[in-house]
């Protein structure tokens, strides 16, 4: 039951709403000519790891990111928790002063943890980290001693493990890079992050 859990959790890669500045969970977007090639070299970077499965978010760019790395008769499972920040009536925005708020509630999240506040009627830091941290738990709890792999994105995988990692405000400024592979373990109810992932040079 105590068998330490080793978990290379990745932001997607690279995707439409991003190139775009599309604010929100925006679950629709694919990835872009360049989001596939990432999605490949993050597989070939897992590729030594005794990966047994490949879970994901439900977003489209998420699954497209597992698919992609999933090693060949590595099944991908969605985890509906994983999905990025919803930001209630401003989903799918691009309108600047809505992105420079979420980043807003994010630093706070983090930084000063004001877990509280939320863009308009989105969710609260309270809420994204308890659903987080229920998949993450979930997929934990069915891989004792073995090595899984986990697609999200920057907003609910940061907040939460800056959170469960007890890594506070030393994440904010460093943005989980896309298809960037990193290492998180659970061994009992700890969790560690050994290192978090520095943005790489294009």
């Amino acid at each position: 039951m105590n068998a330490r859990v080793r978990l290379w959790c990745l932001r997607h890669a690279e995707s439409e709403n991003v190139t775009q500045g599309v604010a929100g969970a925006v679950p629709a977007a694919p990835l872009t000519a360049r989001g596939r090639r990432q999605s490949v070299a993050a597989g070939r970077l897992l590729a030594s790891e005794p990966t047994v499965r490949i879970y994901s978010s439900p977003s489209v760019r998420a699954r497209e990111t597992a698919r992609l790395l999933a090693p060949p008769g590595v099944a991908v499972t969605v985890i509906p928790e994983l999905a990025e920040v919803g930001i209630g009536e401003h989903e799918g925005s691009r309108d600047p002063s809505v992105r420079a708020r979420t980043a807003d509630v994010l630093r706070a999240w983090i930084t000063e943890r004001d877990l509280a506040q939320r863009v308009a009627d989105g969710e609260s830091g309270h809420e994204v980290i308890a659903r987080v941290t229920a998949a993450l738990h979930q997929i934990a709890t069915a891989h004792p001693g073995e090595t899984v792999a986990a697609v999200g994105h920057v907003a609910s995988l940061t907040v939460t493990l800056s959170h469960l990692c007890t890594l506070g405000a030393q994440v904010w400024g460093s943005p989980l890079p896309h298809a960037h592979p990193f290492l998180v373990e659970r061994h009992g109810e700890r969790w560690t992050c050994p290192a978090w992932p520095a943005v790489p040079p294009d």
